[in-house]
């Protein structure tokens, strides 16, 4: 019985620590970046945009296909670093738990 008890402690400790970390990475803020840094966007940590930046140079009429081709890579550059960090808090916070390969956390 005090196996349970003591796993049932752990459990709302783990719980604790995921909402913290699920907190951390809704106040992060990454930077993606496309074009060589013409095109660079701000996105918080669960990949909402927050804010963009395009080098003047890209606005030209003839190029508005290459600009919006920029701004999706420069979103995605940024969503992946967001991923990245989340990925490693996680990593951090699981460490040592049983947990299947492939299974994604903060659920």
């Amino acid at each position: 019985m005090r196996d349970i008890m003591g796993m049932m402690g752990k459990v709302k400790e783990m719980q604790a620590k995921m909402e913290k970390m699920q907190e951390e990475i809704s106040a992060l803020e990454v930077d993606g970046q496309s074009g060589g840094g013409l095109v660079s966007v701000r996105m918080d940590g669960k990949g909402n945009l927050k804010g963009i930046k395009i080098d003047p140079s890209l606005f030209k009429e003839d190029d508005v296909e290459i600009l919006e081709d920029l701004i999706v890579a420069a979103h995605k550059d940024g969503k992946d670093k967001a991923e990245a960090i989340t990925a490693e808090k996680t990593r951090e916070l699981t460490a040592g738990l049983p947990i299947p390969p492939g299974m994604k956390l903060p659920f």
